[in-house]
């Protein structure tokens, strides 16, 4: 397993160590991999739908009226 290190904003470290206290998750990597599983599952295919719907918008607006 890698190890990788992060900072975030005091806010969501404040709802990540609230999530460990209400016993939703063991410790904070716990928290961590359920967003980054969360994110590869669902997160990746929404920012390649946006690029190719920018895409999309750029070329309608190359089109000569």
């Amino acid at each position: 397993m890698k190890t990788l290190e992060v900072q975030v904003p005091d806010q969501i470290a404040r709802e990540v160590d609230e999530a460990v206290l209400s016993g939703s998750f063991a410790d904070k990597t716990e928290v961590v991999l359920a967003a980054l599983r969360d994110f590869v599952k669902h997160g990746r295919f929404k920012l390649i739908e946006d690029q190719q719907l920018r895409d999309i918008a750029w070329a309608k607006s190359q089109k000569p009226d």
